[in-house]
């Protein structure tokens, strides 16, 4: 490292940290596709039986696990997790922030 070189820390949110919109759905959005990219190895699948088992066609599926995930709502990426035999909770509380609006994240158990 040099003396220019500077180091900033995260906020949680790399999506958030490079000041892009709408930062904590593309995080929750990215935490699902990776989870669902998780079985989908743990079940050693191809990407065709991925496909059918999540009614999408092949290219879809390969779309999402390079995280192109951009054609996926999050509500449809929840539904692919219940196809996968995942249970999926949507908690609805109030913030813990002192700001007017909350903060949407994805919490695995």
């Amino acid at each position: 490292m040099t003396e220019h070189d500077s180091i900033t820390s995260s906020a949680g949110n790399i999506f958030e940290d490079l000041g892009l919109p709408d930062a904590d759905d593309r995080l929750a959005k990215a935490e699902l596709a990776r989870q669902i990219g998780a079985i989908i190895r743990e079940r050693s699948l191809t990407q065709t039986t991925a496909a059918k088992t999540l009614g999408v066609d092949q290219p879809k599926v390969s779309a999402l696990l390079a995280g192109q995930l951009s054609g996926f709502s999050l509500e449809r990426l929840a539904r692919f997790l219940t196809l996968l035999g995942r249970d999926v909770q949507i908690v609805v509380r109030e913030s813990s922030s002192s700001s007017s609006t909350g903060r949407l994240s994805v919490i695995s158990a």
